[in-house]
């Protein structure tokens, strides 16, 4: 890490956002895609949501959660239908839209639709699919792996640029603690950043608790926004949260989504927070 203290970062475009400008970019939306009719009725709510709030953001939903703990569980509408459908709503709310990908070939896929690839933390080093996404001419997104250290994500950096990847950056989402659990270290925001990459945190995954359900993933989403307030004042260039209509309900990560009519407070709180750390100091 010593070798690259003091890099900047670059400013990665996402449609008409620059994610490490001076204001705060966040990425909205549900875990997954549950059918064509949820996606169209949640955009537009949180487009609604994100202007009475004053905020930037990135539209967000998963076409296919690979990395169930059980393979009962509810995975999604597939790539190639999943994609389309963000793109339509995207277009319709007027957001720029992110999904992540799970091999080389739904890189190419869903490139043609959304503008953010997300490689989810379990696939963070698979050298095949960061450079297949980089190789679209997207914005990349990765998820720093529970496993690593914060200065691991040099490597990944590394691997990006050598892949012709300029527009990238890495999402912050906790780390293994024991069984069952995560923590939220504060220190990889700058750590990282001194690295020479721009940093969102996703406030969502890391509080979940993996597999503590038994055969789904438990945790606690009323500790979502505290962990994104104290990133924010840690300096994150974006925040990561999940949100749904029905929480208690979602096929999916259902206990770490904040609940789609709680969430225009929480914007308001973490935009105002970074407005804060970023005044100069008298």
């Amino acid at each position: 890490m010593d070798a690259h203290l003091g890099t900047a970062p670059g400013t990665p475009s996402i449609g008409p956002y620059r994610l490490g400008g001076e204001r705060p970019l966040f990425i909205l939306g549900p875990c997954v895609i549950e059918s064509p009719a949820f996606l169209h009725e949640v955009g537009p709510r949180v487009r609604a949501i994100a202007d009475s709030a004053g905020v930037d953001f990135v539209f967000k939903a998963s076409y296919d959660k690979a990395n169930r703990s059980s393979g009962k569980s509810f995975r999604g509408v597939g790539c190639e239908e999943g994609c389309r459908l963000l793109a339509e709503v995207g277009a319709a709310i007027g957001a720029p839209v992110t999904t992540d990908i799970h091999t080389a070939e739904e890189a190419s896929i869903a490139a043609e639709f959304v503008d953010v690839l997300q490689i989810p933390a379990f696939l963070c080093r698979q050298t095949d699919l960061i450079e297949a996404a980089a190789k679209t001419g997207r914005v990349v997104n990765v998820k720093k792996g529970q496993f690593l250290a914060p200065w691991d994500v040099r490597n990944i950096a590394d691997k990006l640029e050598a892949f012709g990847c300029r527009n990238y950056f890495i999402t912050e989402r906790g780390t293994t603690f024991g069984y069952n659990n995560l923590v939220a270290d504060m220190r990889a925001i700058p750590w990282m950043q001194e690295a020479g990459v721009r940093v969102v945190f996703d406030a969502t995954h890391s509080v979940q608790r993996p597999g503590g359900e038994g055969a789904s993933s438990g945790g606690d989403g009323r500790l979502a926004p505290v962990l994104a307030r104290a990133a924010v004042a840690a300096g994150c260039d974006g925040v990561f949260l999940e949100t749904h209509p029905d929480p208690a309900n979602a096929p999916s990560d259902g206990p770490n989504q904040i609940p789609l009519d709680r969430l225009e407070p929480v914007l308001v709180q973490l935009r105002e927070i970074h407005a804060l750390v970023r005044r100069p100091a008298a």
